[in-house]
């Protein structure tokens, strides 16, 4: 029995995406024990994960501060792992590798940087789509792989039927009408000329429900829709795949919770500027479609109306 690890430090939408990595690496390693390196934000949701033996925090402080760099490096040391996977696949990761398998290939260290095709630049092999990239990177590193294409996310839901009772959800559509701070090109900006355009064909059939982050709940006044809070504060990961799970449709920006929802198999859409492809980052299934348009100023809540009334019926 050997002890493996895989590295994810996020963010929310890119561990959405690495759900069916993770699971071929766990099946490809039945008799070993399985660890995860990963962030703050991630460690009560990947303990979830019953794949995992231990889940491991790294602080990802500053290189230049050596305390914390050398500390985390001899934790890592102890465990001797004989393989591992860098799904991360950073600057900071391969600075890592650099300090604990200094010249290892692929046969110790997994990573898009020991996978590389053969006379194919990492700039260019960036272009492809992530999940193919981790396809690629598995079969180079002999895993055999039957769920990279196809991430299933449902791992890390839990019980809702408290918060659904307290907001009397039924069925219900979520929005997703935010994005990153430094991402403000991501947003569409016609959410409430939508809802009013839901409401007013759905009212009877559809509650409308937004479920803010920690940093996005004052702006949820500016919608007609039901604020999700638990408690006051917004709800953790796990709930909030949860109340994607159970909702009937899914519009949301390039955000996280659109990648989850591509994940957890749901009905809906996601609009895409110019700052990115769907097909780049993989986030188009059988239900779950994206809208691409040069410039989102330009996409009429109309357009995004009539592409929800042919999917939602």
């Amino acid at each position: 029995m050997s002890n493996i690890l895989i590295i994810k430090h996020g963010s929310l939408g890119d561990i959405a995406q690495a759900s069916g990595a993770i699971q071929d690496i766990s099946e490809n390693h039945r008799a070993d024990n399985l660890y995860l390196l990963t962030t703050k934000p991630y460690i009560d949701l990947f303990k979830k994960n019953q794949n995992f033996k231990d889940i491991i925090l790294d602080k990802r402080l500053s290189r230049f501060n050596l305390v914390y760099l050398y500390l985390l490096m001899r934790k890592l040391k102890k465990y001797k792992f004989s393989k591992v996977y860098d799904l991360q696949n950073s600057n900071r990761t391969n600075f890592y590798k650099k300090i604990l398998f200094p010249k290892s290939r692929s046969d110790i260290w997994s990573s898009t940087e020991t996978t590389l095709p053969e006379g194919t630049s990492k700039k260019n092999f960036d272009k492809d789509g992530v999940l193919r990239r981790f396809e690629h990177q598995l079969k180079s590193s002999g895993i055999t792989t039957k769920n990279v294409l196809k991430p299933d996310f449902s791992w890390s839901c839990e019980d809702i039927s408290d918060l659904k009772r307290n907001y009397n959800l039924k069925k219900y559509i979520i929005l997703f009408p935010f994005s990153s701070p430094g991402l403000t090109i991501k947003r569409w900006p016609y959410f409430s000329n939508l809802i009013k355009k839901i409401k007013s064909q759905y009212s009877n059939q559809f509650q409308i429900v937004i479920v803010p982050g920690p940093n996005e709940i004052k702006l949820t006044n500016e919608f007609d829709a039901i604020s999700i809070l638990d408690n006051g504060i917004a709800v953790n990961i796990s709930k909030l795949s949860s109340l994607i799970k159970e909702s009937s449709f899914i519009v949301s920006n390039d955000t996280g919770p659109a990648h989850m929802a591509a994940h957890l198999n749901k009905k809906g859409l996601v609009l895409f500027g110019s700052h990115t492809t769907a097909e780049k980052v993989s986030i188009e299934t059988e239900y779950f479609k994206a809208i691409q348009v040069s410039d989102l100023s330009k996409l009429s809540a109309e357009n995004v109306f009539e592409k929800l009334k042919s999917s939602i019926s």
